[in-house]
């Protein structure tokens, strides 16, 4: 009978990491659905974008009120998350903080804890004030619509109901509160608990140490989810940007031997392709599949966190693009897509659906002015720009389907060599006037 708290654990357990395994496991196959895209240039500073980026929050603090919350959420949450090896290995075999032997040291950390728990229960409160309250633009725009707003919330709560159950457990811990060493914020709530009997304080210990950690794997297998799967996407996502000048246009290899082709005296262009090389099935984009892995796991990286939005000026000045807006529609298309595979056996059925018109319209593509505000202001390295170049470059490429200001121009770059509707021998006409 002894044991049975110790089996049920490892079930809780096993059942909390077999299924976040298993998200985990879609979460990468529906990222592979994309092409490919060479990452393997420039190690060194991909590192160290990795390092400064997120890790360091750099980008995250160049909005003062709100970096400094997060970084005290962010460290927080992770360092206190240590004590789950101590709850880990007391809930397998049996033992109740296996690690106090390392006495003064012990009390320091959980003592450092207690203190970030409660920084991090007021800096979550701040954030809810911000969005619920105060209702800062960027969390109140048309794509927020209930889930998204629900999820932050969602989020916050969780993060406020784990600190308290961390703390309570300290306080209601007679054996930790008898130490009279670390327990520097349970101290001062352990009062509350006074003429409670010892087996009703320890009854109050376990159910907070239950629902502690299971509402950690909850949390955990919540990520896949939510808008705060960045915390485990940050990292690769930092390191695998793009590394090249902003705004540096990606040439397209088909068209690149085209133009060397004709460029070539020696050349026939009626030649068969060689051995092994294909033409590619689309130019551009006009569906995730289209898009490459990188940006597919931008789409899942996106913190919602709307930096992106608040700094375009296209949406600044009331058109309907939102660089938030088109990585949310990226990945609610990947879910839509990675859920039609897994219905029809590992093998993805035609829906009538795709990413631009049924998720991306027409006027927001055209609506970016190109001008890497989104990529420069996102706290995680995402690039919105580089689907919505993608997508304009299948309107254009495929469909002929450019703004008819855009169409004049380039029919008139290909007959008179410039954007101009004149021609060539006419240009310096204007002289003479």
């Amino acid at each position: 009978m002894n044991y049975i708290p110790n089996i049920l654990f490892v079930i809780v357990l096993g059942i909390g990491i077999g299924y976040f395994a298993k998200n985990v496991k879609k979460l990468i196959r529906n990222i592979k659905l994309g092409h490919t895209v060479d990452v393997s240039d420039n190690r060194s500073q991909r590192w160290k974008n990795m390092i400064n980026i997120a890790l360091g929050q750099s980008k995250m603090v160049r909005r003062p009120v709100a970096g400094f919350l997060h970084v005290i959420v962010y460290l927080g949450f992770i360092i206190i998350n240590i004590e789950v090896l101590e709850i880990v290995i007391d809930g397998i075999f049996g033992t109740h903080r296996i690690f106090s032997f390392l006495g003064g040291f012990y009390s320091f950390l959980i003592g450092s804890f207690e203190i970030l728990a409660v920084l991090v229960l007021v800096s979550v409160i701040v954030f809810w004030i911000r969005r619920n309250v105060i209702k800062l633009k960027r969390f109140w725009k048309a794509e927020m619509t209930a889930w998204p707003k629900n999820d932050a919330n969602y989020i916050l709560y969780f993060e406020m109901v784990l600190m308290c159950l961390f703390l309570i457990m300290n306080a209601t811990d007679s054996h930790f509160q008898e130490m009279n060493s670390g327990n520097v914020i349970s101290g001062m709530i352990a009062p509350w608990f006074d003429g409670f009997s010892a087996s009703t304080l320890h009854g109050i210990e376990r159910t907070a140490w239950w629902l502690h950690i299971m509402g950690i794997l909850v949390f955990l297998n919540y990520l896949y989810f939510s808008k705060h799967l960045h915390i485990l996407l940050a990292f690769p996502n930092t390191f695998f940007a793009s590394v090249k000048p902003k705004g540096q246009f990606n040439n397209l290899e088909a068209v690149t031997k085209e133009v060397k082709l004709m460029m070539d005296p020696n050349a026939d262009p009626f030649a068969a392709p060689a051995e092994g090389e294909t033409p590619p099935a689309k130019f551009g984009a006009s569906d995730v599949t289209d898009l490459n892995w990188l940006q597919l796991l931008n789409a899942y990286t996106c913190t919602e966190c709307g930096r992106c939005t608040s700094e375009c000026p296209a949406n600044l000045t009331g058109k309907k693009l939102s660089p938030r807006k088109i990585m949310m529609d990226t990945r609610d298309r990947l879910e839509e897509v990675g859920k039609n595979i897994d219905a029809n056996k590992g093998e993805f059925k035609e829906d009538g659906k795709q990413l631009l018109d049924n998720y991306i319209t027409r006027e927001e593509l055209w609506a970016c002015t190109t001008c890497n505000a989104c990529v420069e202001a996102c706290p995680v390295s995402i690039n919105p720009l580089s689907i919505i170049l993608d997508m304009r470059r299948y309107l254009v490429m495929e469909q002929s389907a450019a703004p008819m200001e855009l169409n004049n121009i380039m029919t008139n770059i290909e007959n008179n060599g410039a954007p101009w509707p004149y021609n060539q021998m006419d240009r310096l006409n204007w002289t003479k006037e």
